[in-house]
């Protein structure tokens, strides 16, 4: 039995679409935040706005998923933001913790 017919031919799947300097141009585009590039609703990255990002920076057109497994590689992780009100006070609420919560315990 031929063993060389075994041996691994590397990684499956495609070649990325995007090379090294484009990636480290997208990673530099990204830190910039979202209003850099016209987003200016909320600023949070979504992979529909990379996508569309990627697809004005570099004329090429990844899936969500494929957006998603890109920055993956790129070593960016899903964040979700903390939302807190704006007129929250956090010393009025460390002051209840440590006096009135305590006492309601008992």
């Amino acid at each position: 039995m031929p063993r060389a017919g075994l041996a691994s031919k590397g990684p499956g799947g495609s070649s990325c679409r995007l090379d090294q300097p484009r990636l480290d141009r997208l990673a530099q585009a990204v830190e910039q935040g979202p209003a850099v590039h016209g987003f200016g609703e909320d600023q949070r990255w979504t992979l529909a706005r990379v996508a569309d990002l990627i697809a004005r920076l570099f004329h090429t057109r990844y899936t969500l998923r494929g957006v998603s497994y890109l920055l993956h590689r790129m070593g960016f992780s899903p964040q979700v933001p903390a939302h807190r009100a704006i007129e929250r006070d956090e010393q009025a609420i460390a002051t209840w913790r440590r006096e009135v919560w305590p006492a309601g315990k008992r």
